[in-house]
């Protein structure tokens, strides 16, 4: 497996040409560009996917694999989510090592057993991500929810979107500092706000970057981080490059910072 710990979010590419193309032929480009890990995406599978064919030229690429789902954790009457192992023999399928969730709908009483039992120690991992919502978008329920894991050894992590703080008005730094130490997998994306008022992605400047290193040194050295902003240009695999050197850089800038 390549060192360089980048993943890329296909949905980087845009919804339309990553159903128009199917995922898997972004695979050839991402080994090509340096990537660690590519982030397949259930939201834009146009029909159901051939997990034995993606996970053999995943495998054969020299990358991992990680398998994201907009499924919600915790219901609202705090329940937990009965589609969660339907989305784990997928992610198993696919030869993924995580699956990716947002916290959803979490509160106190919500049964850490019933989510115990659904986990494996063998993997994939389940990484919990702060979406954009205000249930599952503030830092203060995953919070609360990271520290029950930890009190009952739950086998899983959190993946970190440093932009989606901005959806609730919370402070990345903030975030970074209280959840560090349960961070496994950081999603990338500067946000501006557009003129009608809407948050959007956008690639980062030397500014975000800047920033960023700020943040990686609550985490653990050299976790893996994801592109999860537009990546548009007539060649694909040089823009996908640039950003994933500019990522990789944040490890050594990390390492040097827990040195």
């Amino acid at each position: 497996m390549r060192s360089n710990p980048v993943s890329i979010s296909l949905s980087s590419y845009g919804a339309d040409l990553v159903r128009q193309r199917g995922q898997a032929s972004f695979v050839p480009m991402l080994a090509a560009a340096g990537v660690n890990r590519v982030e397949l995406r259930e939201e834009l599978f146009a029909s159901p996917p051939d997990c034995p064919q993606l996970s053999a030229a995943i495998r054969t690429s020299g990358m991992e694999c990680l398998y994201s789902s907009p499924l919600e954790l915790w219901l609202e009457d705090g329940l937990l989510n009965p589609a969660l192992p339907a989305r784990l023999q997928t992610a198993r399928a696919v030869g993924a090592v995580a699956l990716k969730v947002s916290l959803g709908h979490y509160q106190p009483r919500c049964d850490l057993t019933a989510l115990a039992a659904q986990l494996s120690a063998d993997g994939p991992m389940l990484l919990v991500e702060n979406d954009q919502t205000a249930h599952g978008g503030r830092i203060e329920p995953m919070l609360q929810f990271l520290l029950r894991c930890e009190s009952i050894a739950l086998p899983l992590g959190m993946t970190f979107d440093i932009g989606n703080w901005r959806w609730q008005g919370e402070s990345a730094v903030q975030a970074a500092h209280e959840l560090g130490r349960w961070v496994r997998y950081v999603h990338c994306k500067a946000v501006e706000r557009q003129a009608n008022g809407r948050l959007v992605a956008v690639p980062p400047r030397a500014a975000d970057l800047l920033a960023w290193e700020a943040l990686f040194a609550e985490f653990r050295p050299a976790v893996m981080r994801a592109v999860e902003f537009p990546l548009v240009g007539d060649d694909l695999l040089a823009v996908t490059r640039a950003q994933v050197n500019n990522l990789a850089r944040l490890a050594l800038t990390a390492e040097v910072s827990h040195a």
